[in-house]
């Protein structure tokens, strides 16, 4: 047992011990002290929980499509659009982030899928033959139009402050069903997206519930994976070591009041131990049939997506998906070229996703959701040196309308919900700020978002701060 102790330990115990003693006995009256202990003293944080009620989703897979897709493009056709071509739009008091000027028409053509008639735009043709299991919300909004605020805003709630990610809070509250995998899996082709770890980042909450992050660019799982495998200490002599690691990492937490942050990396060499036995097998894509190959199709992206579905069929409770590094959707200019170009690396894998869950049995307990941190002008942006190279082709950052879908378990499939103008700039139907997706997210899940906090520095702190409201329309 180690005495270490400096003289601020000292004087601390020393100076509440009699307050200590007036607590012991109040939490032992209401019966609370034994599951105090509990809590902090051999539990396992990832151990499998069950949030406020019954929910109708288990697990999530985010399909980030980082940078913005236009959403005039995709999920929100206007065909207003080319009655004002080349012409000023009769819209004001919506300001944007760079110069824009006249009306700019989709070149891409709209049609109506399933028996639900909601109108695709060609570039997701494959992933309209499931609009019937899809609720499109073309009512979102957010709060400014710059990417990092907004990136963070989607991903952790708050555009500003450093707050635990969605993925991080989902895995506090329900923990994990797969003890041999992360939690929280973050995947990215070629990089880390912009902000790179904050988009995953636990914030104030144990570090074991931050978001473990994948560069799928690599097929290797070696590359993959850094040090997945010990090819120096056979599985008994690790667990040996990993035994006696523990004992003097317990001995070192138990003279600093169980410090999280100690008690996450303890949990972290656990689950890298743990980990050799199912992330080779989990990661690998080649284990699957060839008619499921094909169905995802070719690429990066179709490979990754597919990893996603991998993980969460092995129990792992939150996967996102960015697109790729940097901003990819973010198309000031040439957007015909680049928007066809990124629809068609995920198009045919995301209808793919769609039909493997149903396949296994995972649909309705599985939520999709796809979308960026806001969308796109219906004007065209200006010349803007060192954004657009003096092309007029593209489109700037549009916050205050823009269009994210979901599907899967507990969602009213075959619906649109809310709608922006005739022109697609603003929202002005129903419209749905980024704190009402996350409530609605959580109740999905079987939390109440007013309820489900974590008190850091005398506060309670939610996903929702002080805003949200469950979209109930969007229900099934």
């Amino acid at each position: 047992m180690s005495l270490a102790m400096n003289r601020r330990q000292m004087l601390t115990r020393c100076g509440v011990g009699m307050g200590l003693i007036g607590l012991t006995q109040a939490l032992g009256d209401a019966g609370l002290l034994e599951a105090r202990a509990k809590a902090v003293d051999g539990v396992n944080p990832l151990a499998p929980r069950a949030p406020h009620f019954p929910g109708k989703v288990k697990r999530v897979i985010h399909l980030f499509a980082n940078g913005g897709p236009s959403q005039v493009d995709t999920f929100d056709p206007k065909p207003m659009l080319q009655k004002y071509a080349g012409k000023p739009l009769p819209v004001t008091n919506l300001k944007t982030e760079r110069r824009t000027g006249a009306a700019l028409p989709s070149p891409f053509k709209f049609q109506k899928y399933g028996r639900s008639g909601i109108e695709v735009s060609e570039l997701f043709a494959n992933t309209a033959k499931h609009v019937d299991d899809i609720c499109v919300i073309r009512s979102m909004h957010a709060d400014v139009p710059n990417h990092e605020p907004s990136f963070m805003l989607m991903n952790t709630g708050e555009s500003r402050l450093v707050r635990p990610s969605l993925g991080s809070w989902v895995t506090y509250g329900l923990g994990t069903e797969n003890q041999n995998l992360p939690a929280f899996v973050a995947m990215c082709p070629g990089g880390m997206p912009l902000l790179e770890s904050q988009n995953w980042q636990s914030a104030f909450l144990p570090g074991i519930y931050q978001g473990t992050y994948i560069d799928t660019r690599h097929t290797d799982v070696e590359k993959l994976v850094e040090n997945i495998r010990n090819r120096f200490t056979p599985g008994a002599g690790q667990r040996r070591q990993l035994d006696l690691l523990q004992k003097l990492n317990r001995m070192h937490q138990g003279a600093r009041d169980a410090d999280p942050q100690l008690e996450a990396r303890i949990q972290s060499f656990e689950l890298a131990y743990r980990m050799q036995s199912e992330a080779t097998e989990a990661f690998d894509v080649s284990r699957e049939p060839k008619h499921v190959l094909d169905a995802y199709g070719p690429g990066e992206q179709a490979r990754t997506i597919l990893t996603a579905r991998r993980l969460i069929e092995r129990g792992v409770r939150f996967v996102q998906v960015s697109h790729a590094p940097v901003q990819p959707w973010d198309s000031h200019d040439d957007l015909e070229v680049n928007h066809r170009r990124l629809a068609g690396q995920v198009d045919r894998a995301i209808a793919a996703l769609i039909a493997d869950l149903k396949r296994l049995g995972l649909f309705d307990s599985t939520l999709i959701i796809w979308g960026g941190e806001f969308g796109r002008t219906p004007v065209v942006e200006l010349p803007t040196p060192g954004s657009n190279a003096g092309k007029v082709n593209g489109r700037d950052h549009n916050h205050w309308g823009f269009t994210v879908w979901l599907a899967g378990g507990g969602v009213k499939g075959g619906t649109v919900y809310g709608a922006t103008d005739e022109f697609g700039f603003k929202a002005v139907e129903n419209p749905v700020h980024v704190h009402d997706l996350h409530a609605t997210i959580l109740h999905l899940l079987g939390f109440d978002h007013e309820k489900f906090t974590f008190r850091y520095a005398g506060r309670d702190f939610r996903l929702t701060d002080v805003h949200g409201r469950v979209v109930k329309e969007v229900l099934a």
